[in-house]
């Protein structure tokens, strides 16, 4: 069995990357399925797989300043990237970094 905590919340790593979201239909499936993830995330923060430290592409490293990242499986072969975040030491957040396509997914991380 593995972790399980609630997330107190769940943010976008920048605002582009929200704006992106929000622009998607209602109907699409990728906004459906990244409201899904957005509730998983919320019932237990450790819901995706864990990406081990020395698989951490620099980009996310250097652009956010993290020690941890996770994925979290999408329909159709997409990932969200996340990592687990606590800003001021009480709240846990999971910070959504991006979420693309497997092909893109592979090209980020080197596979």
């Amino acid at each position: 069995m593995g972790l399980t905590k609630r997330a107190d919340g769940v943010i976008f790593a920048d605002v582009e990357l929200e704006r992106n979201f929000n622009s998607l239909s209602e109907e699409d499936w990728l906004k459906k399925a990244l409201r899904k993830a957005i509730v998983d995330l919320k019932e237990n923060i450790f819901t995706g797989e864990n990406i081990r430290k020395k698989l951490i592409p620099k980009h996310y490293k250097k652009k956010y300043n993290i020690d941890n990242l996770w994925w979290y499986p999408l329909p159709n072969g997409w990932r969200l990237i996340y990592s687990v975040i606590t800003p001021n030491n009480r709240e846990i957040l999971a910070l959504i970094l991006e979420y693309f396509n497997h092909t893109n997914y592979e090209r980020r991380f080197g596979y």
